[in-house]
């Protein structure tokens, strides 16, 4: 195996976190080999399984000065040049930027208004490397290379439970979440910060991007602002209406069906006829009921006082002071029996006492 006088990784990739140089393990360096380190990284040396040394950007030789465990004794069979086996981590220091976090299922929330709803959340995020030497021995371990997907899931993990927790304590509607959401999006940065420093990672930054109900609880919600929108609960049925005329004329049947669309459109005429006489009658006023519309017991339809002309016999109202038919005075409202006196109610024809005839011969 060829020795490494030079160590680099100059290529790497847009979601590499670590790069190992061998990649496929442990090689052949001596003292005096060349590592060179870039701005945006940071590499770090181990031999024999330990971590030895952290190096930042620059051009770095090799020697028992920069890695303290290796001592002049290894040098004296080879002439100071001994050869040993060991392997450096180069770690991207960038911020790793667009990483996503979302709800695989919806999270149950307890809505001031609405009750209990579900909720989906998703949003972004962006970190970056604190700690090298932590990441590569904590996260790492042994592998020849890591990308942001092979922690992507448990960083995921991690945010939905604390942004679950944190979603419960917040105690309000669905409806003002929209307005918070930089707050529980700084609050949620706060909360995750331990988090990440655990694995040697610092969480830059993160963002909400939506809250959102299920499909259903949104269609009631589009509902119940449309009606706000209109006024009014008969403005809204009355829009219903229109609306149900419309889809009924517009879906006959099947295609080319003349007598369908007729069907369909008459059935969305009835409907409609029926829908708004509904909502008229629920919505007008009742006027109370008058004295001659009174129901009368037993029955159905409201029992009228009326009197009889004395000149053309027309029914005329009781209390009217003239006959609507021929422009008769109306006589007062009792007749006195000619015989025996008893007064009776005008329109009768025969005495309540002594059944004389009242009618004039």
């Amino acid at each position: 195996m060829a020795i490494l006088d030079l160590i680099e990784h100059a290529d790497e990739r847009a979601d590499e976190i670590v790069h190992r140089e061998p990649e496929g393990g442990s090689g052949e360096f001596r003292l005096g080999s060349q590592l060179v380190v870039r701005e945006s990284q940071r590499a770090v040396f181990f031999r024999d399984g330990k971590a030895l040394d952290v190096f930042s950007p620059g051009r770095h030789t090799i020697s028992t000065n920069n890695i303290p465990l290796l001592t002049g004794l290894l040098g004296i069979p080879f002439g100071g040049d001994s050869p040993f086996r060991a392997e450096v981590y180069f770690v991207a220091m960038r911020e790793l930027t667009d990483m996503k976090w979302g709800t695989a299922q919806p999270l149950v929330y307890r809505d001031a208004e609405l009750g209990m709803v579900r909720l989906r959340a998703f949003g972004t995020y962006s970190m970056r490397v604190a700690d090298p030497q932590l990441f590569v021995t904590q996260v790492v371990g042994t592998r020849g290379a890591y990308s942001t997907g092979a922690i992507d899931e448990f960083l995921k993990g991690v945010i939905l439970t604390e942004f679950n927790d944190l979603l419960g304590e917040t105690q309000t509607s669905i409806l003002d979440l929209a307005r918070l959401s930089n707050e529980l999006a700084t609050t949620a940065r706060n909360a995750l910060a331990d988090d990440f420093t655990r694995l040697g990672l610092e969480l830059t930054t993160f963002q909400i991007a939506a809250i959102t109900p299920p499909d259903e609880v949104q269609q009631r919600i589009d509902e119940r602002s449309g009606m706000a929108a209109l006024g009014d609960m008969a403005t809204y049925t009355q829009f219903q209406t229109a609306q149900a005329i419309r889809d009924a004329a517009n879906n006959p049947g099947s295609a080319g069906d003349v007598a369908g669309a007729g069907v369909g459109l008459g059935a969305g005429l009835g409907m409609g006829q029926a829908m708004g006489q509904a909502v008229r009658d629920a919505f007008a006023p009742q006027p109370s009921p008058t004295p001659s519309q009174t129901p009368v017991a037993g029955g159905d339809a409201p029992a009228t006082s009326t009197v009889t002309c004395s000149n053309c016999q027309a029914s005329v109202a009781a209390g009217a002071k003239f006959c609507p038919t021929c422009g008769t005075a109306m006589r007062a409202a009792t007749v006195a029996c000619s015989k025996c006196g008893t007064e009776n109610a005008a329109g009768a024809k025969f005495c309540t006492n002594c059944g004389t005839s009242l009618t004039p011969t």
